[in-house]
């Protein structure tokens, strides 16, 4: 069976090291139910601190929320390193380390949480309550790890939130940062990316009111507001 996650033990003193790499159970749910069975007998088969190495862009939210759990339950200390991409549902399982280190170079990023719906109104009506459902239990994740605001959070998730290192110890997603002295953070203002803030910032630029007739203009100051706004969103990933 092909695991998302490697266990390497470390010498003599009992400290174990977790490597989570790629999609989260990605393979579990098309039919394996006892991946995180597995995970959970791995990670209760030895003792002491434990080290997990986090490099993902996220995958199944129900997943990762067991995998959560777990760590948040494991009765040794846990410390978790992002060394390239905590993004998602791989965000949710940074907030379960005692310690969360990043990368100077590694990102973490937030955002609502999203499904697949066909049917009518009633379904997908269904389908917008179970998200605001599971964005709340997300938010009690980020709230715990951070104590930001309830309403704080919301507003990242809405804005599908790009975070560096030094941005996420500034908001509380990090405690600090890789191969510093004593994990600090350096005094340049983090960045933070918002992909909403990015679109409204183009779409604010361009005019309005379509301007009239004129065999000088450009063919783009003579293009309609409706096809640009198209276009925009066309070339976003």
């Amino acid at each position: 069976m092909h695991k998302f996650w490697n266990w390497i033990r470390d010498s003599d003193e009992g400290e174990r090291t977790l490597y989570l790499n790629g999609p989260i159970a990605e393979e579990t749910w098309w039919g394996d139910e006892v991946t995180p069975k597995l995970f959970k007998d791995d990670l209760l088969s030895g003792s002491g601190p434990i080290t997990v190495w986090l490099n993902s862009p996220g995958g199944d939210v129900f997943a990762a929320a067991q995998i959560y759990n777990m760590l948040m339950d494991y009765p040794g200390p846990v410390t978790v390193k992002i060394d390239g991409l905590a993004a998602s549902a791989a965000s949710v399982i940074a907030m379960a380390g005692s310690t969360v280190l990043m990368s100077p170079v590694s990102m973490l990023m937030c955002h609502n949480p999203m499904t697949l719906a066909f049917g009518d109104t009633v379904e997908m009506e269904r389908a917008i309550a179970m998200l605001s459902e599971v964005k709340e239990s997300i938010i009690n994740a980020y709230q715990l790890k951070t104590g930001l605001t309830r309403a704080k959070i919301s507003h990242l998730m809405d804005a599908e939130t790009w975070f560096n290192a030094k941005k996420a110890v500034e908001l509380g997603f990090a405690d600090g940062i890789l191969f510093t002295p004593d994990h600090s953070a350096p005094e340049s203002e983090g960045l933070l990316f918002s992909r909403m803030s990015v679109t409204n910032s183009l779409l604010s630029k361009l005019p309005r009111q379509p301007p009239g007739p004129n065999p000088k203009e450009s063919p783009i100051s003579s293009t309609p507001i409706e096809s640009l706004e198209q276009r925009l969103f066309l070339i976003q990933p």
